[in-house]
This record gives C-alpha cells, structure tokens and sequence, in this order.
C-alpha cells in the first residue's frame, strides 16, 4: 500500500486536509503550535470504475481496490535542524512514507 506523509508549516491545514480526505474527525484541527505531534494515520479506498470491468473479463473471485495510507505529520518549524519543535522525529516521520503532500498557505494571515 502507498503512503503519502502530509506536510507543510505549522497551522497551514494538513489535519483537515488529512481530516477530509480520511472522512473522519481523527485529528485535531486546532489553530495553535504543535497540535499535531504524533501522526495520525488513515487509509483511504481509491474508487476505480474500470475495476469491476476488468475482474468480469479476467473472471475473477474476489476484487480488492488499491488503497492510500495518508500520514498526518506535525508541522515543520524554523530551527528544526538544530532540535526545535519536533527536529529529528520529523525527518524520521518524514523518511517512512513514500510520497509527500505539501499543504501551502496561499493567503496572509498573522494567524
């Protein structure tokens, strides 16, 4: 199963991003630093409509659709190389999943 790390600044929206994409409320979505410290982890099915064509011609028993594993991952903050906010759990969080998805704050907001 893929799994793809959600990143991004503190505060930018990855646990709703991650809470919409998982359809659930399992990470908190609060507007202050290090909310997210632990990462929250979901699996999201990957609906494919020639799915059901294929496994009628290839006569198939059971059909198993492809699934995406989406890791919250607590937000990177300035100095995080010299061991502020979360440093080198970060960069362990980071190195487990196999894609990353950057969330980027489009808009100023001293918030």
């Amino acid at each position: 199963m893929l799994s793809a790390g959600i990143v991004g600044l503190p505060n930018v929206g990855k646990s709703t991003l991650f809470n919409a994409v998982t359809r659930t409320h399992k990470a908190p979505a609060e507007n202050y630093p290090f909310c997210t410290i632990d990462p929250n982890v979901g699996v999201v099915t990957v609906p494919d409509p020639r799915l059901a064509s294929i496994a009628q011609i290839s006569d198939s028993k059971k059909i198993t659709p492809t699934a995406i594993e989406f890791v919250d991952i607590a937000g990177l903050v300035k100095g995080a190389s010299e061991g502020e906010g979360l440093g080198n759990q970060f960069l362990h969080h980071i190195r487990e999943v196999e894609a990353i998805v950057q969330v980027v704050r489009c808009f100023e907001n001293p918030d």
